[in-house]
C-alpha cells in the first residue's frame, strides 16, 4: 500500500520496522537510498482518495512522523482520540474505504449474525479437502528457513525485549525484525524508538505487564488497574465504571479463571 501511494515498486523498498504488536513503525522507509515519507506526507495531505483509505492510520503518520502497521480499524481501539465520542467515530471510525475502517462494533455485530450457524462453517472447513498450496501467511518460510531448504527468512515477529527496543520495558513483548535460518531465530537490535512513540508503545506494554502479573498471581486488583490506564477505556469510563465492568467480566467468566478467588477487584 504504501509502495504504492509513494509510487516505487514494492520488491525495491527497505525498511526497518519496530514497536509493539499492532503498535509497530515503520522508522525508515526508503527506496534506493532515498526517504520515502516525504512523498508519502504530500501524498496523504493532498489525496483525498489516499487519506480516506486509512484515515486514523494517516492521522497517527500525520501526528507521530511514522507509519503504523495495523489497519485503522484496530488501531482506533488501541488510542484515546477516535473513539470516545459518537462524532469523532462518525468521522474517523465508518467511512474509511480499506478493508478495516473499524465501523463500531463490528466484531460483535460478526458474531451475533453467525450465533446460529458458526457449528455449520466449523463442520465445513473439518470436511473439506486438505489444501497444502503455500498461503499468505509466511509460518511455511520461518520453518523452512530454520530447518528445511536453507534460505534466510527475514520477517517481523513478536519476542522477549532483550535490549532490542531500549526505551520499552526490559523482557516486555516487542516487534522487531527477526532473521531465520539454520541457527535459529535472531532478533535484531532497533535501538530507542523517537519520544513520541515510545510514549505511546509504553502505555501499552506497561498495561501489558501488569494484566500478566495479574493473571499469574490471580490478583484481580492488578487486573483493574491495568485496564484502568487502557486508553481508550480511560478516554471514555470513569474509574468506577472501569471497575464495575471488570467485576462483570470477572463474573462472567468465573468458571474459566479459578486462580481468582476474590470476589471484587
Amino acid at each position: 500500500m504504501l509502495a504504492g501511494w509513494a509510487v516505487v515498486p514494492y520488491e525495491d523498498v527497505d525498511y526497518v520496522c519496530g514497536g509493539i504488536n499492532h503498535l509497530a513503525w515503520y522508522l525508515s522507509f526508503t527506496h534506493k537510498g532515498r526517504d520515502l515519507y516525504p512523498a508519502l506526507r504530500r501524498k496523504v495531505r493532498e489525496d483525498a482518495a489516499v487519506y480516506n483509505a486509512e484515515q486514523v492510520r494517516n492521522e497517527l503518520f500525520l501526528a507521530f512522523d511514522y507509519y503504523v502497521t495495523e489497519s485503522s480499524g484496530h488501531n482506533s481501539e488501541y488510542v484515546a482520540w477516535f473513539r470516545k465520542r459518537k462524532d469523532l467515530i462518525e468521522k474517523y471510525c465508518t467511512t474509511g474505504t480499506n478493508w478495516n475502517p473499524g465501523a463500531y462494533a463490528y466484531i460483535l455485530n460478526e458474531y451475533l449474525r453467525i450465533k446460529d450457524t458458526w457449528r455449520d462453517g466449523i463442520k465445513e472447513q473439518l470436511e473439506a479437502p486438505v489444501k497444502l498450496d503455500r498461503g499468505h501467511e509466511y509460518a511455511a518460510s520461518i520453518f523452512n528457513a530454520c530447518f528445511g531448504d536453507g534460505d534466510l527468512f527475514e520477517f517481523n515477529g513478536n519476542v522477549l525485549n532483550k535490549g532490542l527496543i531500549d526505551n520499552l520495558p526490559p523482557e516486555c513483548c516487542v516487534e522487531v525484525p527477526v532473521l531465520a535460518s539454520k541457527r535459529g531465530l535472531d532478533a535484531m537490535h532497533v535501538g530507542p524508538l523517537p519520544a513520541q512513540l515510545a510514549i505511546l508503545n509504553n502505555i501499552s506494554a506497561r498495561i501489558e505487564d501488569l494484566a500478566v502479573e495479574g493473571a499469574i498471581e490471580g490478583d484481580r486488583r492488578k487486573v483493574f488497574h491495568a485496564v484502568c490506564y487502557d486508553p481508550l477505556t480511560s478516554a471514555v469510563c470513569s474509574l468506577d465504571e472501569i471497575k464495575s465492568m471488570v467485576d462483570e467480566m470477572f463474573e462472567a467468566n468465573r468458571g474459566w479463571l479459578p486462580q481468582f478467588k476474590g470476589l471484587e477487584s
